[in-house]
């Protein structure tokens, strides 16, 4: 069993991840004290909200230190989730040009959307795999998974895990090795959801 932090910087409802964890075989810890990130297995950083307001709280707690120091310099696999994926990129956009956690590459920025489509992004859609990543294996190509998001990260293309067909190409998953992040829900996606969870609570580095 895996002891998994979720980082609670006080934006969102973090049941649904808890529950989902815990169905999917981890321990979780509910947590905004830095010092139990060196007591878990793997770090999960959920969120909804703003970037700017978002880091904000994570520097106020002492968590935005702690937790480059887990993921960079002691290798801790991290799960990004929503904002959370959103928050380990290098800026933000929204509120103000903020500096993100600087674990993966790009900025955040607003979705522009196409004809008939609209922002918020809400709602299942499929992806398309980008590259191999253990957070999909035993996941098909043209998997739904569902979305709730205004921003998305514009970033490497050697970063990029998956993309969805919505306001143009827009990644859906990105990473590299232990760091690992995906914009849609996999708590809120039903069977492939917990499939993704699972694959991550037991990724050996």
């Amino acid at each position: 069993m895996s002891d998994v932090a979720i980082i609670d910087y006080g934006l969102c409802n973090l049941d649904s991840i808890r529950r989902a964890i815990e169905e999917c075989g981890g321990a979780p810890l509910v947590t905004n004290d830095p010092g139990d990130l060196d007591t878990c297995d793997r770090i999960v950083l959920p969120g909804v909200g703003s970037f700017a307001r978002a880091m904000a709280n994570l520097r106020a707690a002492g968590l935005d230190e702690a937790l480059v120091r887990c993921v960079r310099d002691d290798g801790i696999p991290i799960l990004g989730i929503c904002l959370g994926m959103q928050l380990l990129a290098e800026h933000g956009t929204e509120g103000g040009d903020t500096e993100g956690l600087g674990l993966i590459g790009g900025r955040v920025e607003r979705l522009t959307p196409h004809a008939k489509e609209r922002v918020p992004h809400i709602g299942w859609n499929d992806l398309e795999l980008a590259a191999p990543s253990p957070l999909f294996d035993g996941i098909a190509p043209g998997t739904d998974f569902y979305f709730v998001h205004s921003h998305r990260l514009v970033g490497p293309e050697d970063e990029r895990l998956a993309t969805v067909d919505y306001c143009g190409t827009t990644v859906a998953a990105a990473g590299r090795d232990h760091i690992m992040a995906v914009q849609f829900h996999p708590e809120k996606s039903q069977t492939s959801g917990f499939h993704l969870l699972r694959n991550f609570l037991g990724y050996r580095c």
